[in-house]
């Protein structure tokens, strides 16, 4: 099983982006998938995440911002950006939790910088 993200990509603050993270099989909806970013020299953080149960969890950083979604038709779950911020600028991970293992995306790159 693999996950393909892509999406990230350099853009002036106030700006937007989407990430995509495509999964290689069949997601189901009871899978906690999320995403996460991490900054030179430190650790992933959490920055979205739904639960099997539907729930959703943003870092208090993003809250209003970002918005998590997914197409189980189309096995993937998308990270949508708006009005990034400098700080936003980090390499961005999807994980996808299925019943036997943990499953990473190989990271997209966002830069926002004027």
């Amino acid at each position: 099983v693999q996950l393909q993200a892509s999406g990230g990509g350099l853009v002036q603050p106030g700006g937007s982006l989407r990430l995509s993270c495509a999964a290689s099989v069949r997601i189901f909806s009871f899978w906690p998938m999320g995403w996460y970013r991490q900054y030179p020299g430190q650790q992933r953080e959490l920055v979205a995440k739904i639960f099997g149960t539907g729930r959703i969890e943003y870092a208090d950083s993003v809250k209003g911002r970002f918005t998590i979604s997914r197409d189980l038709a189309k096995n993937t779950q998308y990270l949508q950006m708006n009005n990034l911020k400098p700080e936003d600028t980090a390499i961005y991970y999807c994980l996808l939790q299925t019943a036997s293992e943990d499953l990473w995306g190989q990271g997209t790159l966002v830069t926002v910088s004027s």
